[in-house]
């Protein structure tokens, strides 16, 4: 199982994380921040769990990729 967590509130709105992994991730047109897709959010953070391990390699690139280090990605 992945879980991807998105500090939403932090992001800047730099669009990596959708072009990376536009699978999980768009940017809101409202205000120009980062959506997880189909996540639930508990105090600011944003998460997902996906059944699928295949999933892991493009959120991971997502997490790298972001330059204010808001998004983790682990696999259990």
């Amino acid at each position: 199982m992945v879980i991807i967590t998105l500090q939403r509130e932090k992001c800047i709105g730099c669009n990596y994380c959708a072009e990376l992994n536009a699978e999980h991730f768009r940017m809101s047109k409202k205000d120009g921040k980062s959506v997880l897709l189909h996540s639930r959010e508990k105090k600011g953070f944003h998460t997902l769990k996906i059944a699928d391990d295949q999933a892991f390699e493009e959120a991971d690139k997502a997490a790298k990729a972001c330059p204010v280090k808001i998004i983790q990605v682990k696999m259990i």
